[in-house]
């Protein structure tokens, strides 16, 4: 499918752990986009809140079919229901792994993303540090990647009972998807704001794998910034 009309599509938010994940989908897709750099200074104000009453970050405007989201979740939806009619990297509606993909996408939006946020709020943005809300969430951190890990390790050894795995594991239906996409910002920027102390992706080696053969495509390199750095 050739995206050489269309229009680009707006996404406002460049770098941080959400904006990344609708930029790499769109990079992976091939569809044009641009992405608008929004200060955290400005989210609440009303030029950006007319966009998006919640003041976070991402919103996109497609101007190809005239439509305004936000939540980086309902976005990644959306963006593989309208542009990726081929399932490179979806699945077909109403198959198994469309649901199980949909899973993931719900873990990570409402498991990884706030927990790994909060522990970021409180290590490196609250006036006061507060130990034990600090260890809470540290805690969830590695929760959730002990959940991923041994999914993973799961998949891993299933696809060696079965003769390999190919270029996977991955989390659903044996190929790259929106699913791993999901997960691989937030999955990375942890490593920028907690010590191995508290979090030390060695104790996660088949996450580790994961997310470094994430992190080895170009589209992920170009949607997560220069160089792969979150900006």
């Amino acid at each position: 499918m050739s995206f050489a009309d269309l229009k680009p599509i707006k996404v406002w938010g460049k770098g941080g752990p959400n904006p990344p994940k609708v930029a790499i989908l769109l990079e992976e897709l091939g569809v044009p986009y641009e992405a608008i750099v929004v200060p955290l200074s400005d989210v609440k104000k009303p030029e950006y809140t007319a966009i998006n009453p919640n003041g976070r970050l991402p919103s996109i405007y497609d101007p190809n079919t005239d439509l305004t989201l936000w939540e980086s979740g309902a976005i990644v939806e959306y963006l593989v229901e309208k542009y990726d009619p081929e399932h490179k990297f979806s699945f077909p509606a109403g198959s198994p792994e469309s649901y199980h993909a949909k899973q993931y996408l719900f873990f990570q939006v409402s498991g990884q993303g706030p927990y790994y946020g909060q522990a970021a709020w409180f290590k490196a943005f609250h006036h006061e540090q507060l130990p034990s809300a600090i260890a809470r969430y540290v805690g969830e951190i590695n929760r959730v990647t002990g959940v991923l890990e041994g999914i993973l390790k799961a998949k891993a050894e299933e696809a060696a009972a079965a003769g390999g795995a190919g270029d996977g594991p991955w989390l659903v239906g044996n190929k790259y998807s929106f699913a791993d996409i999901a997960f691989v910002s937030w999955q990375t920027v942890v490593l920028k704001i907690h010590g191995p102390d508290e979090f030390n992706p060695d104790d996660y080696p088949h996450v580790k794998d994961w997310i470094d053969r994430i992190l080895a495509r170009p589209a992920v390199q170009a949607g997560l910034g220069q160089g792969g750095k979150l900006t």
